[in-house]
């Protein structure tokens, strides 16, 4: 659909230059790859939730191989070896039906994303013949071995060491990986390490490889439903031809494939918030104090409306990422023997708006979690309710496929790093933005539009945004990379804008093409970019008051300002109203794939 937009490009092309992939634009099709998967978690993962809670032995192995025999194991591997190859978005589509269940789907996301894509991405053709096509029935299951005990978010900093044998026909790796998801029943390890203790590699690791252990489960807060363990790496001798990709360039398949699950993180977070709009909702339907049902409450409506925006808000984004990388993917040639490599670049293209997905699917459900928390009140700190387990099992996200800390320094280091690079032309844009202050000239209201407002302000807070850069650039240049907190409230107006130029573009084109709920759509929009715009405003402020001068900073304040357009709006009582429409609906309606 964003046949033009590229990686971060958002920040300086207007909104609604181009259409953007959107749910309601889901296919039959792509409905029943999504029902299937739901229909799956509902009837072989929730009847037996005990047991997996339990660590009955073998048990989560076991409905693994069961999704397999279904087809839910096959959607990124290539038809060549017996895969579906999905497009992203039916990809998407079918991670978000199966996360119902958190520690189903970390273990169904490490066997299909980290732990296959690598071979899928990097591997050569040999390996894909004996690997793929035993991933996509899940007769092997596998695992990604990364992280250490003492290098987490610094994975170069690994010091497991692979050493080339004397006959030169093995590796010999030696080292521990810490918090291995699947480690427990794994057939397949893709693990990193140093050859010669200096080049950084990836290995494909079969757990029958002598010198391989694993260590006790861990004990967790929560998707305890899931293997975490230690993969232990004594003398393990692995053939050469394991070695994955190249040898000294195991960053670029550890990166991208952290890269890609935090793109499918932002669906599964996605189904998480929309199952925390319906626990609400029916417990607020159902649950009375002081002669008075909850979801009557002003406060309760307020929680549940902020819930459904921002599931709406993460919704929209996972999409239109998804179709943002089917236009880039459709591009390529498939018989192009460079296929691989400039797949990867389509993929990492994006890799600025994937991390806004991780943040915001990771942040948002933690509130979402957290709000039907307190709205169960006491009832919701006692395990006979689900929210208990929901409430242990959403924390890991903000920690899972790079911190959250990690992924905000990450947004803007991409930005400035492209624009050094002339990839994106965020300097050449500042230049307009000086000319537009020395006019006084900023984006007017449409009145023809109906989010014409929306727009207006959008576009003003793309130009505080770029202020807010300039600034940081000119004060600290190069050195702005050690200035974490000014990053930090970087990503922040960089991630809020990108949060309003996707809800704005959804809500006119299902306007505009007078889709179901029109009117809906345009509320949630208004509403979003409402309390957005103050927020870019407020950060980018934040950051001035750090960089300029006291007796400067209130001419630069007064320019903000006069740039600043928040339109008008009843906030309360248009929450209040959707509230209500949710309340009738009983749940979040405005995807009809269940």
């Amino acid at each position: 659909m964003a046949r033009n937009i590229k990686g971060g490009d958002f920040l300086m092309t207007p909104v609604l230059t181009d259409k953007i992939m959107i749910p309601e634009y889901f296919t039959d099709e792509q409905k029943m790859y999504y029902r299937t998967a739901r229909g799956f978690v509902e009837n072989e993962v929730f009847p037996i939730m005990d047991r997996l809670q339990a660590k009955e032995d073998g048990l989560m192995a076991s409905i693994l191989k069961k999704a397999g025999e279904q087809g839910l194991l096959m959607a990124d591997i290539p038809e060549k070896y017996d895969g579906l190859e999905l497009d992203k978005v039916t990809s998407m589509i079918l991670t978000e039906g199966s996360s119902l269940d958190s520690s189903f789907s970390v273990s169904l996301g490490a066997h299909t994303g980290i732990g296959s894509l690598p071979i899928v991405f990097f591997g050569n053709d040999e390996q894909k013949k004996k690997y793929l096509p035993k991933s996509a029935t899940g007769e092997w299951l596998f695992a990604y071995a990364l992280t250490e005990p003492d290098s987490g978010s610094d994975a170069l900093a690994a010091k497991t060491k692979a050493v080339l044998s004397e006959d030169g026909k093995y590796y010999i790796l030696n080292g521990v990986k810490q918090f291995i998801t699947n480690a427990g029943f794994a057939d397949i390890f893709i693990v990193f390490a140093k050859v010669d203790g200096e080049k950084f590699t990836g290995f494909i690791v079969e757990k029958t490889y002598d010198g391989v252990s694993t260590g006790a489960e861990e004990h967790k807060l929560g998707i305890i439903g899931s293997s975490t363990r230690q993969l232990i790496l004594e003398d393990c001798k692995v053939p050469v031809e394991n070695v994955l990709g190249v040898i000294g360039k195991g960053h670029k398949i550890a990166f991208n494939i952290l890269n890609f699950g935090r793109f499918k993180l932002g669906a599964a977070t996605v189904s998480g918030s929309k199952a925390m709009i319906q626990l609400s909702v029916e417990y607020a339907k159902s649950r009375k104090q002081f002669k008075k049902y909850l979801h009557e409450f002003g406060m309760i409506k307020e929680k549940i409306t902020n819930m459904y925006l921002k599931t709406y808000t993460s919704e929209t984004m996972s999409y239109r990422v998804a179709g943002m990388m089917d236009e880039e993917i459709h591009k390529i040639d498939k018989k192009d023997p460079d296929y691989t490599n400039k797949f990867m670049k389509a993929i990492e293209e994006y890799s600025i708006e994937d991390s806004i997905m991780k943040i915001i699917g990771s942040e948002y459900y933690d509130d979402a979690v957290n709000e039907t928390m307190q709205i169960h009140g006491g009832n919701g700190y006692i395990n006979e309710y689900q929210i208990e387990r929901y409430y242990r099992d959403s924390r890991i996200n903000r920690i899972f496929e790079g911190t959250n800390e990690i992924n905000r320094l990450l947004i803007p280091g991409v930005l400035l790093k492209r624009a050094m690079k002339n990839e994106i032309p965020l300097l050449s844009y500042g230049q307009e933005i000086t000319k537009m202050i020395k006019a006084k000239s900023y984006p007017e209201i449409d009145e023809n539009n109906i989010l014409g407002k929306e727009i207006s302000a959008l576009e003003r807070a793309k130009i505080i945004a770029l202020i807010g850069v300039q600034e940081a650039v000119m004060k600290y240049q190069m050195k702005l990379i050690d200035e974490q907190e000014l990053l930090k409230l970087n990503a922040d107006v960089v991630t809020e804008i990108f949060v309003m130029d996707s809800v704005i573009a959804r809500a006119f084109q299902v306007h505009n093409e007078n889709l179901k709920y029109s009117d809906f759509h345009i509320k949630t929009a208004q509403l979003i970019v409402n309390e957005g715009v103050e927020k870019v405003l407020n950060n980018t402020l934040e950051m001035l008051r750090a960089m300029v001068k006291e007796e400067k900073y209130p001419k630069k304040e007064a320019l903000l300002r006069s740039i600043y357009y928040r339109p008008f709006l009843r906030n309360i009582k248009l929450k209040r109203e959707i509230c209500d429409t949710l309340i009738d609906k009983e749940k979040y309606f405005l995807t009809e794939i269940n």
